[in-house]
């Protein structure tokens, strides 16, 4: 395969991987909560090859000097966009959205035995009964939702539970209500540097190896800069138009590499048929 043949291939594979990440922000747009998801590319390894014998013929030229040589595109990263989606009225009192953008519930995720937080804006959380007559505020998985003093649980036995404007948990019993936990909040100061875990959420990346501080990712949110709307849910922040319009662009882009390969194939066999 030539040179061309070779860097229109490479950039198809990265292509499909940008199809795919649309195909998935389409399949969540009704996904509570879900954070779309941007592709932005970069160029691979590149040789500029002199070939003017005449300096003066540069003269006035607005291009580089001789040829650039390319070895295709690739997909650098991916960008979550974390702003605040529309809001559902639900009705249900453990339905909370928040109402800035940037911020993040927490998350205590447990697997292969091993605990981690991650971060989401799906707040449609549930009561779960514990052995030792504890409930337990969870995420619909039955993921324990982290308070200022780690996972919230309560004595059972009250009689109502609600979450204030600020994230405060009041809970009602013999008819006196009291404040009993608040939902610990975190803003992205570095969204881009969160790491997607599937199962709308993220999770700190490994924090020594791009040189960073939690707090330089991550941040508490205080309780008086947190605002949250109850009885109610986070509509995904997916727009269908651009992500159509993305897709259509993207598969554009792949037809012309493709075609690219062909036309490359056909001048090689002209090429043969000339010896």
């Amino acid at each position: 395969m030539s040179r061309i043949g070779i860097q229109a291939a490479v950039t198809m594979g990265q292509l499909q991987n940008k199809l795919d990440l649309i195909g998935n922000n389409l399949a969540n747009t009704n996904t509570n909560g879900y954070k779309s998801r941007q592709a932005n590319f970069s160029s691979l390894l590149f040789q500029q090859i002199d070939n003017l014998s005449d300096p003066a013929n540069a003269e006035g030229r607005l291009t580089p000097d001789g040829l650039r040589v390319g070895s295709g595109a690739r997909l650098g990263h991916t960008n979550a966009d974390l702003s605040a989606g529309s809001l559902q009225e639900t009705g249900r009192a453990l339905d909370v959205a928040l109402l800035d953008d940037d911020q993040l519930f927490q998350v205590q995720v447990t697997e292969n035995g091993v605990s981690e937080t991650r971060f989401t804006r799906a707040g449609s959380f549930y009561l779960n009964p514990l052995e030792n007559g504890q409930i337990m505020l969870t995420n619909q998985d039955g993921n324990p939702i982290i308070g200022e003093n780690g996972p919230l649980t309560f004595a059972d036995g009250f009689e109502d539970i609600h979450i204030t404007g600020n994230g405060i948990i009041e809970v009602t019993r013999n008819g006196q209500t009291a404040p009993e936990g608040r939902l610990a909040v975190v803003e992205a100061v570095r969204p881009r540097v969160l790491e997607p875990t599937g199962d709308n959420s993220f999770r700190l990346p490994d924090l020594d190896a791009l040189n960073y501080q939690e707090g330089e990712i991550i941040q508490q949110v205080g309780e008086n800069d947190l605002r949250v709307k109850t009885s109610s849910l986070e509509s995904s922040n997916v727009d269908i138009s651009k992500q159509m319009t993305d897709m259509l662009l993207t598969q554009r882009s792949y037809q012309f590499n493709a075609r690219s390969i062909s036309m490359s194939d056909q001048m090689a066999g002209l090429v043969n048929q000339l010896r």
